[in-house]
């Protein structure tokens, strides 16, 4: 479980813990905003949370990106599910995924992965990315949520 900041207006807290036991929890980590690639997963996310959310499933993505660049990045695409903002890393560390992307100037990021948490808090699902620039498959995500529900 992990603490961070989720990337409103407000800038509330957020305790994994909190969400975990009310069906499945869907952690989306993805490099940065308003890049070409994480705009188009957050995007195909937002077009499937109806599913999810049908699904009873919590979709979060995750980001070391800053509550201000996460609420702005939310607001350009209309996400409507919350983004968490790991400026710490804590949680990219916790899950593996910290890298650096040298010729960007990028450094202690996510690589994009899905983690599909369910009621027990047991990790039911995950993919990583070999390339950062690949997205998961969907579908796999949807189906990994309805067998944890």
């Amino acid at each position: 479980m992990f603490t961070a900041t989720v990337g409103t207006s407000d800038h509330e807290p957020f305790d994994l813990s909190d969400h975990v036991g009310d069906g499945p929890v869907v952690l989306a980590f993805f490099p940065g905003a308003f890049t070409p690639p994480c705009s188009n997963e957050m995007v195909a996310l937002q077009n499937h949370l109806a599913d999810f959310e049908a699904a009873g499933a919590t979709l979060l993505g995750v980001s070391a990106d800053s509550p201000f660049s996460q609420g702005a990045f939310r607001e350009e695409h209309g996400i409507e599910f919350d983004l968490v903002s790991d400026m710490s890393g804590e949680a990219i560390r916790a899950y593996d995924l910290e890298m650096d992307i040298e010729e960007l100037g990028l450094h202690g990021i996510a690589n994009r992965a899905v983690f599909v948490i369910d009621d027990d808090g047991t990790v039911s699902y995950s993919w990583v990315a070999d390339d950062p620039t690949n997205e998961p498959d969907y579908d796999d995500v949807l189906a990994a949520v309805e067998a944890a529900a």
